[in-house]
């Protein structure tokens, strides 16, 4: 039921008007790494739902915050409950568009940029992030890899646990894209 409910979500973020330029993922992946000199904390998330609009290049994704999973269970509890707060803030969004002009019937490989909103722990920021995107046999894949500061999304830190996590995240995305029936 929460997958159709999420979807539905980001289906009504895009105005689009013709379903033959709706791609949705298929598969993939939201990760992210801290690095410290005490610990390197890693999460993924494989239960991302995407949307990309080939004729105006809106994209958009959706990721509940408890689908991040972490290689300790104490990790994962502390990073629910402590940091993201997931009972409250329950999902984690990103719509934008992109910025450059793509030929979705050519295979290839774009360096593009995209911009648009990330809504992270209750905080909404505007972003403009790297990606590539390729193209093969009408296909879709999206990969990026960013650098989000906690504090640009009132994630706070608590002292005592401030040389075991990272002031800055790097995140990765890389999605599959297939047109949607």
């Amino acid at each position: 039921m929460k997958k159709y409910i999420l979807l539905s979500i980001l289906v009504g973020l895009f105005q689009f008007s013709f379903s033959q330029n709706l791609y949705k993922a298929t598969s993939g992946e939201i990760s992210f790494f801290s690095e410290t000199p005490l610990e390197n904390i890693e999460a993924i998330n494989k239960k991302v739902k995407a949307l990309i609009n080939t004729k105006n290049g809106e994209l958009a994704f959706i990721v509940t915050n408890v689908g991040f999973h972490f290689e300790k269970p104490l990790m994962e509890e502390h990073f629910n409950e402590n940091y993201i707060e997931s009972d409250k803030y329950k999902v984690s969004m990103f719509k934008g568009k992109i910025v450059e002009k793509i030929d979705y019937s050519v295979d290839g490989t774009y360096q593009v940029t995209v911009k648009g909103k990330l809504n992270l722990h209750g905080v909404e920021k505007e972003r403009e992030i790297k990606g590539v995107i390729t193209i093969k046999d009408g296909k879709i894949n999206v990969t990026s890899e960013f650098v989000l500061k906690l504090s640009d999304h009132k994630i706070r830190i608590p002292k005592v646990v401030t040389k075991k996590i990272a002031e800055e995240v790097k995140i990765k995305v890389n999605l599959n894209f297939e047109l949607k029936n």
